[in-house]
């Protein structure tokens, strides 16, 4: 875990509002000069605390506003069996994100398309062809709601601030609601 004191936590909490605002406005927020905002940023970024910034896309507006979450287990569940999997159902266009998790489900694929034909379409004729895939369990996203800051946690032996409740997008936005 990195060493994150006040500051560079301050300077994260900001840039997740906005990752687009100016370094200026990031040093005003956080109550310093410009150019100490601007070398703690690029110390979190060479340190690897700040990875990129990212785009949030509207599913809706580009044609994909059914998501569902689908549970997918492989047999046997051997390394080769495993990486393939992945490396294959991260590439399709319609997987938002990939889960590999411990427990009854090997894989948890979170997707986006069109509407409930595109993900019949998707589970049937392409996860069950797999001959690795023994059991696939689907759930329609009806609300996708995520926190938009992660605060670092605590150094031990200290108790974590109180933080505000997550943030809710929009029932049309990025991570809005499935077709009902």
């Amino acid at each position: 875990m990195a060493d994150l004191d006040a500051l560079d936590t301050a300077i994260l909490r900001e840039l997740q509002v906005d990752a687009r605002r100016t370094n200026r406005d990031v040093a005003a927020a956080v109550g310093v000069a410009p150019t100490t905002a601007l070398d703690r940023t690029r110390s979190l970024r060479e340190r690897g605390v700040i990875r990129g910034a990212t785009l949030d896309v509207d599913l809706a507006a580009i044609g994909r506003p059914v998501q569902a979450l689908v549970a997918v287990r492989i047999r046997p569940p051997t390394r080769r069996n495993i990486e393939n999997f992945r490396a294959w159902v991260v590439g399709l266009p319609e997987t938002l994100g990939v889960f590999v998790t411990t427990g009854t489900e090997d894989f948890l694929v979170h997707v986006a398309v069109p509407d409930n034909e595109a993900l019949y379409a998707f589970v049937i004729d392409r996860l069950t062809e797999r001959p690795e895939v023994v059991d696939v369990r689907t759930s329609v996203v009806f609300e996708h709601l995520r926190r938009r800051r992660v605060d670092p946690a605590p150094a031990p032996g200290r108790q974590a601030a109180a933080r505000p409740a997550p943030g809710r997008s929009g029932r049309g936005g990025g991570d809005g609601a499935a077709g009902r």
